[in-house]
């Protein structure tokens, strides 16, 4: 049973930051890890990935430059630096993992199957 629980959601002002991290209940230095998010009547979108190595990244355009994945293998934990948050990162963020090891394909969305429930992000204008 894959358990991945996500923490550091709040409300703040556009031009803010916030850190999102999810813990894992098993180790995760072999999986590829992303951040995915969905707002209200929108579909989910894959906002960041990270390689397993930590050695690549991947962002959704809207987010390049705002946003930086981490990944701590210690502590099975992968962390979000949200940075100038606007109004329309206004959503319900995700962390998942893959179900298969070293996939490498950590900027696919198909790439993951296991998902968290989730921590509310909310930027008012």
């Amino acid at each position: 049973q894959v358990q991945l629980v996500e923490s550091g959601g709040g409300l703040v002002q556009a031009g803010h930051s916030l850190r999102l991290s999810c813990v894992a209940s098993g180790r995760i230095f072999m999986y590829d890890m992303g951040w995915f998010r969905q707002a209200p009547g929108k579909e989910r979108e894959l906002v960041a990935g990270i390689k397993w190595s930590g050695g690549g990244t991947y962002y959704i355009d809207s987010v390049k430059g705002r946003f930086t994945i981490s990944r701590d293998n210690v502590k099975n934990t992968v962390f979000l630096e949200m940075n100038n948050l606007k109004p329309e990162d206004t959503a319900i963020y995700y962390c998942a993992r893959p179900g298969v090891a070293y996939a490498s394909t950590w900027d696919q969305a198909y790439t993951y199957q296991y998902w968290g429930q989730g921590t509310q992000v909310t930027v008012s204008s």
